[in-house]
Protein backbone atom coordinates (compact mmCIF):
# COMPACT_ATOMS: atom_id res chain seq x y z
CA UNK A 1 0.00 0.00 0.00
CA UNK A 2 1.34 3.53 -1.11
CA UNK A 3 1.87 6.29 1.76
CA UNK A 4 -0.66 7.91 0.11
CA UNK A 5 -3.49 5.25 0.66
CA UNK A 6 -2.15 4.62 3.71
CA UNK A 7 -2.93 8.01 4.82
CA UNK A 8 -6.34 7.79 3.16
CA UNK A 9 -7.13 4.92 5.13
CA UNK A 10 -6.14 6.03 8.42
CA UNK A 11 -7.73 9.46 7.76
CA UNK A 12 -10.55 7.14 7.07
CA UNK A 13 -10.51 5.10 10.39
CA UNK A 14 -10.13 9.08 12.25
CA UNK A 15 -12.98 10.36 10.25
CA UNK A 16 -14.87 7.57 11.63
CA UNK A 17 -13.32 7.64 15.24
CA UNK A 18 -14.61 11.14 15.58
CA UNK A 19 -17.71 11.23 13.91
CA UNK A 20 -18.47 7.93 16.36
CA UNK A 21 -17.16 9.87 19.47
CA UNK A 22 -19.47 12.97 18.73
CA UNK A 23 -22.52 10.94 18.28
CA UNK A 24 -22.35 8.42 20.97
CA UNK A 25 -21.59 11.71 23.11
CA UNK A 26 -24.60 13.45 21.85
CA UNK A 27 -27.17 10.57 21.85
CA UNK A 28 -25.28 7.28 23.70
CA UNK A 29 -24.30 4.36 22.37
CA UNK A 30 -27.69 2.61 22.07
CA UNK A 31 -29.22 5.33 20.53
CA UNK A 32 -26.52 6.18 17.63
CA UNK A 33 -26.75 4.25 14.61
CA UNK A 34 -24.26 3.35 11.81
CA UNK A 35 -26.06 4.90 9.01
CA UNK A 36 -25.54 8.15 11.11
CA UNK A 37 -22.05 7.64 11.92
CA UNK A 38 -20.99 6.91 7.99
CA UNK A 39 -23.01 10.02 7.58
CA UNK A 40 -21.47 12.31 9.99
CA UNK A 41 -17.74 11.04 8.66
CA UNK A 42 -18.75 11.68 5.24
CA UNK A 43 -17.75 7.82 4.12
CA UNK A 44 -19.63 4.90 2.97
CA UNK A 45 -20.81 2.24 5.21
CA UNK A 46 -18.25 -0.16 3.48
CA UNK A 47 -15.93 2.14 4.85
CA UNK A 48 -16.87 1.79 8.42
CA UNK A 49 -17.06 -2.11 8.29
CA UNK A 50 -13.25 -2.36 6.27
CA UNK A 51 -12.07 -0.51 9.57
CA UNK A 52 -14.14 -2.31 12.12
CA UNK A 53 -16.18 -5.63 12.57
CA UNK A 54 -19.40 -3.28 13.70
CA UNK A 55 -20.40 -0.40 15.92
CA UNK A 56 -19.38 -1.77 19.02
CA UNK A 57 -15.60 -1.77 17.38
CA UNK A 58 -15.80 1.13 16.63
CA UNK A 59 -17.25 2.17 19.83
CA UNK A 60 -14.09 0.17 21.79
CA UNK A 61 -11.68 1.99 19.41
CA UNK A 62 -13.71 5.50 20.97
CA UNK A 63 -12.90 4.06 24.05
CA UNK A 64 -9.24 3.44 23.70
CA UNK A 65 -8.83 7.05 22.04
CA UNK A 66 -9.88 8.63 25.03
CA UNK A 67 -8.46 6.80 27.79
CA UNK A 68 -5.02 7.38 25.75
CA UNK A 69 -5.45 10.90 25.73
CA UNK A 70 -6.18 10.52 29.94
CA UNK A 71 -3.02 8.95 30.54
CA UNK A 72 -1.37 11.15 28.01
CA UNK A 73 -3.20 14.68 30.55
CA UNK A 74 -1.64 12.72 33.58
CA UNK A 75 1.82 12.47 32.56
CA UNK A 76 2.10 15.94 30.87
CA UNK A 77 1.00 17.32 34.23
CA UNK A 78 2.88 15.50 35.88
CA UNK A 79 6.22 14.79 33.61
CA UNK A 80 7.99 17.73 35.30
CA UNK A 81 7.80 16.07 38.88
CA UNK A 82 10.36 13.84 40.12
CA UNK A 83 9.13 13.33 43.88
CA UNK A 84 6.69 10.43 43.27
CA UNK A 85 3.95 12.34 45.82
CA UNK A 86 4.59 16.03 43.79
CA UNK A 87 3.85 13.32 40.64
CA UNK A 88 1.17 11.98 42.07
CA UNK A 89 -0.80 15.40 43.33
CA UNK A 90 0.03 16.88 39.77
CA UNK A 91 -1.30 13.37 38.23
CA UNK A 92 -4.35 14.03 39.69
CA UNK A 93 -4.94 17.54 38.49
CA UNK A 94 -4.30 15.89 34.85
CA UNK A 95 -6.80 13.50 35.91
CA UNK A 96 -9.31 15.91 36.51
CA UNK A 97 -8.54 17.94 33.61
CA UNK A 98 -8.99 15.26 30.90
CA UNK A 99 -11.76 14.46 32.22
CA UNK A 100 -13.42 17.81 32.29
CA UNK A 101 -13.41 16.95 28.31
CA UNK A 102 -17.09 17.21 26.86
CA UNK A 103 -18.89 13.69 26.97
CA UNK A 104 -15.52 12.10 28.21
CA UNK A 105 -16.72 10.75 31.97
CA UNK A 106 -20.04 9.64 30.30
CA UNK A 107 -17.75 7.46 27.76
CA UNK A 108 -14.93 6.27 29.93
CA UNK A 109 -17.09 5.61 33.30
CA UNK A 110 -20.79 4.57 32.01
CA UNK A 111 -20.79 3.60 28.68
CA UNK A 112 -17.60 1.82 28.21
CA UNK A 113 -18.43 -0.92 30.79
CA UNK A 114 -22.62 -1.14 30.38
CA UNK A 115 -21.19 -1.75 26.09
CA UNK A 116 -18.13 -3.29 26.46
CA UNK A 117 -18.86 -4.86 29.79
CA UNK A 118 -16.31 -4.28 32.92
CA UNK A 119 -13.97 -6.72 32.16
CA UNK A 120 -12.90 -5.39 29.01
CA UNK A 121 -13.60 -1.77 30.17
CA UNK A 122 -11.32 -1.53 33.10
CA UNK A 123 -8.47 -3.78 31.09
CA UNK A 124 -8.63 -0.02 28.80
CA UNK A 125 -8.17 1.24 31.82
CA UNK A 126 -5.22 -0.32 32.88
CA UNK A 127 -3.34 0.14 30.27
CA UNK A 128 -3.72 3.73 30.37
CA UNK A 129 -4.97 5.63 33.25
CA UNK A 130 -4.27 3.17 35.72
CA UNK A 131 -1.06 2.10 34.73
CA UNK A 132 0.14 5.38 35.42
CA UNK A 133 -1.46 5.69 38.82
CA UNK A 134 -0.01 2.27 39.69
CA UNK A 135 3.27 3.55 38.48
CA UNK A 136 3.31 6.56 40.75
CA UNK A 137 2.23 4.29 43.81
CA UNK A 138 5.22 2.26 43.08
CA UNK A 139 7.15 4.93 43.29
CA UNK A 140 5.80 6.70 46.42
CA UNK A 141 5.04 3.28 47.98
CA UNK A 142 7.94 0.92 47.33
CA UNK A 143 6.68 -1.04 50.95
CA UNK A 144 3.22 -1.64 49.61
CA UNK A 145 4.29 -5.19 47.53
CA UNK A 146 1.33 -7.56 47.13
CA UNK A 147 -0.85 -4.35 48.32
CA UNK A 148 0.39 -2.47 45.19
CA UNK A 149 -2.36 -3.82 42.78
CA UNK A 150 -5.33 -3.61 45.19
CA UNK A 151 -4.29 -0.25 46.66
CA UNK A 152 -4.46 0.95 42.52
CA UNK A 153 -7.34 -0.61 41.74
CA UNK A 154 -9.30 0.87 44.93
CA UNK A 155 -7.63 4.62 44.41
CA UNK A 156 -8.39 4.11 40.59
CA UNK A 157 -12.18 3.87 41.44
CA UNK A 158 -11.56 6.44 44.09
CA UNK A 159 -11.00 8.96 40.85
CA UNK A 160 -13.73 7.75 38.91
CA UNK A 161 -16.26 8.13 41.52
CA UNK A 162 -14.64 12.25 42.36
CA UNK A 163 -15.05 12.50 38.23
CA UNK A 164 -18.14 11.31 38.16
CA UNK A 165 -19.10 13.45 41.22
CA UNK A 166 -17.73 16.79 39.40
CA UNK A 167 -19.04 16.16 36.24
CA UNK A 168 -22.00 16.36 38.61
CA UNK A 169 -21.22 19.61 39.52
CA UNK A 170 -19.20 18.41 42.97
CA UNK A 171 -16.23 21.13 43.51
CA UNK A 172 -13.39 19.40 42.00
CA UNK A 173 -10.95 21.46 44.58
CA UNK A 174 -12.42 19.29 47.43
CA UNK A 175 -11.88 16.21 45.56
CA UNK A 176 -8.18 16.82 44.65
CA UNK A 177 -7.94 17.38 48.18
CA UNK A 178 -9.53 14.19 49.69
CA UNK A 179 -7.15 12.03 47.44
CA UNK A 180 -4.20 14.10 48.78
CA UNK A 181 -5.61 13.07 52.03
CA UNK A 182 -5.66 9.32 50.74
CA UNK A 183 -2.54 9.05 49.24
CA UNK A 184 -0.81 10.70 52.67
CA UNK A 185 -2.97 8.44 54.42
CA UNK A 186 -1.27 5.69 52.85
CA UNK A 187 2.22 6.61 52.97
CA UNK A 188 1.97 7.22 56.66
CA UNK A 189 0.18 3.94 57.00
CA UNK A 190 2.98 2.16 55.27
CA UNK A 191 5.89 3.67 56.72
CA UNK A 192 4.68 2.44 60.31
Amino acid sequence: MSRSNRERTEQTRQALIAAGRRLFVEKGYAETATPEIVAAAGVTRGALYHHFEDKKALFRAVIECEAKAVAEAIEARSGSYDAPHAWLIAGTSGYFDAMMTQGRTRLLLIEAPAVLGSLASATIDAENAEATLRAGLAAMLPEAGAMLEPLTSLLSAAFDRAAIAIEAGAERRQYEQAIAVLLDGLADHLRR
